[in-house]
Formats: structure tokens, sequence, C-alpha cells
């Protein structure tokens, strides 16, 4: 395994551990030139589908994209990356068991919203307004009213477009 750091190409396995679900073993190394430790994920690599894009193109599923789009519009909230993890693994298995051959990406980010919207209200906002791609404030209004809506009465106060920064309005009482 090459060295992230040195670009050596020898390494040991100093610890191997394989993950809650079973399907990734994680495996601390150490450089046999440099000493640094890093980590390194095997997993058994699946065949599959192609996904096909708004506009026609096709293109290799690459869980990193998904990941990546998370990890965006779960910026400087409390979600942990392993929460992030399972999404893509969920996601990632979901589509390996259609066994299908190709897949749209359109279902690909509604199985997305689906599962940030249970994780954290704000990341699903964000991904939304990329995802669908709101033209104004209006459409983010009612997207937001449609969140709350959807909230169990006993989560406190309704969200409100201020709400969704996490601070009340101007003007409004504290």
């Amino acid at each position: 395994m090459k060295c992230p750091f040195c670009a050596h190409l020898d390494s040991k396995v100093t610890d191997s551990r394989v993950s809650t679900t079973g399907d990734v073993i994680r495996r601390r190394r150490e450089c046999d030139k440099c000493e640094r430790r890093f980590t390194s994920y095997e997993r058994v690599e699946d065949v599959l589908p192609m996904v096909v894009k708004k506009d026609g193109r096709r293109e290799a599923f690459d869980r990193q994209k998904i990941l990546y789009g998370l990890k965006k519009a779960c910026e400087k909230r409390n979600v942990p990356v392993a929460d992030l993890e399972v999404v893509v693994d969920t996601i990632e298995r979901a589509i390996a068991d259609s066994e299908r051959k190709e897949v749209l990406s359109i279902d690909i980010g509604e199985r997305v919203m689906h599962h940030l919207r249970d994780l954290d209200e704000v990341a699903y906002v964000r991904f939304a307004s990329v995802y669908r791609s709101f033209r104004d404030i209006a459409e983010f209004q009612m997207e937001l009213e449609r969140i709350a809506q959807e909230r169990p009465k006993d989560t406190g106060a309704a969200l409100d477009f201020a709400g969704a920064t996490g601070r009340p309005p101007k003007g409004a009482p504290s």
C-alpha cells in the first residue's frame, strides 16, 4: 500500500478491524520508510449500475460523490461523519441490491434527501436547495413550510424561514 505521506510502496498492517456492518475492513498501517501511520479501508467491489444523469449522460456510480454532497450539506452542523457513511452505505447497498443496470441520478438524489430529512433538517434544506435548484426565496419558503408540516407535533416551535438558521427572527422575543 502506497504511503500517503512519502509515497513509499511498502507498509505493514498494525491493526485490522471489521466494521459493524461487516462489509468493510479498516486497517491501520505504518510506512516502512517514514514510519508514519495511516488508515486504509478494504471493501468488496460490487458491480454497481451506471448512473443516468439529467442530461442523459451515463457515468459510473461513485459513492464519494454522494459522501461529498452530504458533507457539504452538513458543514458546520453537528452530524458525525460516521452517520453520513451509514447513509452512503445504505444507498449503495439498495442500489446494488436492485440489480438494475442503470439508475437515474434523480432516484439517488431523492434517496439522499429522504435520509437527510431524518438526520438533520437544516442539512436537508441545504441539499434540497442545490438539488432542486430553487429559483427564488418563495420556492425555498414552500419547502420549509412543507418540512414544518411533516414534523411531529411534539418537537416544539414550528420551523420557519428564520428558524432554519437556528436563531430567532429579528424582533422576536428570546
